[in-house]
């Protein structure tokens, strides 16, 4: 968790900007908050409250941690009802969940119509995360489909030799079961840029088209992506087009 560059903040700042305004959330802000304009108005979600944060975090212990308004599980934001958010941040968050496809599903779900979606995502060349190989998207599909409890060991145990660097196997076991023991939030999936605009279009398709890429740019070591939940119609026209080419070329 190092300081982020003033550079790459300021262009976190121009994006902002331009695309966030109403009510809405950021989830996992840390120490460091999304600039937000006065049209916009945000309250910070996270997984644990600062005390909690900082036991997890000890590194974050000198730095200034934003107040948590809202303890809950960020992936589900189940206190929150449906269609009443006008934007959701969340900057190097989404590859900590264990389930992305559903993560941006219930996301979808929490915004009204037009809402907006703030990711960024690091780029794993410019990261700790530079040795592990990519998420493939049917990895994705299949955590989706049936439950991420099922991959979540062999992840810890990548984590362990990968980032943590442990050699010994008995040594990694006893890493993944600290890592469980405390909860830590490790990022369970990797992604590049290329493969980082592979996933949203994919996911785009697997979820039934129900957003579109504002805006999608590499900001030094992050893909920052603006998402805009598309109205039921849109999305249901473009089902029809797809499935009319799909008749023209069988």
């Amino acid at each position: 968790m190092g300081a982020i560059p003033d550079s790459m903040l300021a262009r976190r700042r121009t994006i902002s900007e331009r695309f966030l305004a109403g009510q809405g959330v950021e989830i996992g802000a840390l120490h460091y908050p999304l600039w937000t304009s006065p049209r916009a108005s945000v309250r910070y979600v996270d997984r644990l409250d600062v005390a909690g944060l900082r036991f997890q975090y000890p590194e974050l212990n000198d730095v200034s941690l934003v107040e948590v308004d809202v303890v809950d599980d960020g992936e589900t934001l189940a206190s929150i009802g449906d269609g009443t958010l006008d934007f959701i941040i969340a900057n190097h968050m989404l590859e900590h969940t264990e389930n992305p496809l559903g993560t941006l599903r219930n996301h979808l779900r929490k915004v009204r119509d037009g809402g907006i979606l703030y990711y960024a995502v690091p780029d794993k060349r410019h990261s700790f995360d530079v040795d592990r190989p990519l998420t493939t998207f049917e990895h994705l599909v299949r955590d989706d489909r049936e439950g991420p409890a099922g991959s979540r060991h062999a992840h810890l145990e990548e984590w362990s030799r990968l980032v943590d660097r442990i050699t010994r196997p008995d040594e990694v076991e006893a890493k993944v079961r600290e890592l469980e023991r405390i909860n830590y939030s490790i990022h369970y999936h990797v992604w590049d840029q290329r493969s980082f605009v592979s996933f949203l279009d994919r996911a785009g398709h697997y979820l039934g088209h129900p957003f579109v890429v504002d805006h999608l740019e590499m900001n030094t070591t992050e893909v920052i992506a603006v998402l805009r939940k598309a109205p039921p119609w849109r999305s249901w026209l473009r089902g029809m087009k797809q499935r009319a080419l799909q008749r023209l070329h069988r």
